[in-house]
């Protein structure tokens, strides 16, 4: 039962003795407070290396060609590697069971009109798969789908900022937009996490890009996203032999760099997380560390403070209170200034980060943060701590008789 003449006789004896109330606030509060930065950088350099991933899918796999750099089977170097659509179907056919999504590309850019208003934006010319391994979500209307690609239809699927940029006062689904003089109709709004750059982009089937912008069946780009089921180990086998094979397939050398590139996201994605490993591990012994300061000030503190009080304790068992009492009443005041010093030191951590968060992203730390959770529990430690210090000697107090406490000096 709630006992409010033990938590009035709480305050009084934490006003009675403002300074050791808040020399043990402090330790407590510097302790949370900087164990709350430290976690919320590292938060916000983590967040960074996986913002380099955000708008793509982490399981993908990019094959570009170029020149060749070295002459290979008769052939001279400097010879340029160009992909058709045939070297598009061989990939999905011949690895259909190691391929979850894939797509060609051509890139291009255009002039973009509607009315009055017009900007020249990159266009991508693009399979239906592509929104999958893009992360393209679709705001209003459709994506590009397969019907698109046997009828060539003249469509495209535009960017948030694009419809901005041109439809100022309208909205852009089902309008036509005049690009590089031919008309075509939008059928999608999307929106991408990877920010201004992905959300002015415009995207139709490739069909009808390769039909009206050079009467051939040539791509720039193939890509492909690869079974997830596979690990770290399968991807990388799997790239390269999707390499030798390509290579193989163009009369390639085998050390030419240059021709035939293929780019396996699983590779740096594993170097993310090594990263962002050893560097919670770094942040989580510092912190830890800090942890153990402030664990070892509050202990010295309670120390400290039941001996201050010998006398107090041997007056109150000299005017009846019992041992239990004794030790409650010097507990949860123990308890009552970490939990509060804990908070302080919490929402001054908390208000550091959001103060400095905007001035840290030229030091690649972006949104720096810490879980609340994570931090109550360290200031759950630290309480859990100082009350343990606390009881040893008050328990040791309370068993001393009431005249050697009062004549303790």
């Amino acid at each position: 039962m709630f006992d409010i003449d033990l938590w009035r006789e709480i305050f009084q004896s934490i006003n009675k003795n403002r300074t050791r109330s808040l020399l043990s606030g402090f330790t407590v509060a510097f302790a949370i407070l900087l164990f709350t930065i430290l976690f919320g950088i590292s938060n916000g350099l983590q967040n960074t290396f996986k913002k380099i991933f955000v708008d793509d899918a982490s399981n993908s796999i990019v094959v570009s060609s170029g020149r060749t750099t070295k002459a290979n089977k008769g052939l001279q170097a400097g010879r340029l590697i160009q992909f058709k659509n045939e070297d598009f179907n061989f990939i999905k056919e011949e690895y259909g069971n190691k391929v979850e999504y894939i797509t060609s590309r051509v890139f291009k850019n255009v002039r973009a009109i509607y009315k009055g208003e017009q900007s020249t934006y990159p266009l991508r010319a693009v399979h239906p798969d592509h929104q999958f391994i893009e992360k393209t979500k679709i705001k209003e209307g459709r994506y590009i789908n397969q019907n698109d690609l046997e009828k060539q239809t003249k469509v495209v699927v535009i960017g948030k900022l694009v419809e901005e940029d041109l439809f100022v006062k309208t909205t852009a689904l089902g309008k036509y937009v005049n690009l590089d003089g031919i008309a075509y109709k939008v059928i999608g709004v999307f929106t991408d996490a990877g920010g201004d750059n992905e959300e002015r982009q415009i995207y139709m089937p490739i069909t009808t890009a390769q039909h009206l912008y050079g009467n051939n069946d040539y791509v720039d780009q193939i890509r492909l996203t690869y079974n997830p089921e596979m690990n770290y180990n399968q991807a990388l086998s799997f790239s390269t032999l999707l390499s030798k094979t390509m290579k193989d397939r163009f009369s390639v050398a085998k050390s030419d760099q240059r021709a035939i590139r293929v780019r396996n996201m699983a590779e740096g994605t594993k170097a993310i997380s090594m990263m962002t490993g050893v560097l919670t591990f770094i942040v989580f012994f510092i912190g830890s560390g800090t942890l153990i300061a402030g664990i070892t000030g509050i202990s010295n503190i309670m120390v400290f403070i039941v001996k201050e009080r010998t006398k107090e304790i041997g007056v109150r068992k000299a005017l009846g209170a019992s041992p239990k009492s004794i030790v409650s009443i010097i507990l949860l005041e123990s308890i009552l200034v970490t939990a509060i010093a804990g908070y302080v030191g919490l929402l001054i951590g908390v208000g550091v980060l959001k103060w400095i968060g905007p001035h840290l992203k030229e030091y690649f730390i972006t949104n720096p943060s810490v879980s609340v959770t994570l931090v109550f529990g360290a200031t759950i430690v630290l309480i859990l701590s100082g009350a343990l210090a606390g009881y040893l000697p008050a328990k040791k107090a309370s068993k001393i008789k009431p005249i050697v406490a009062l004549r303790n000096d």
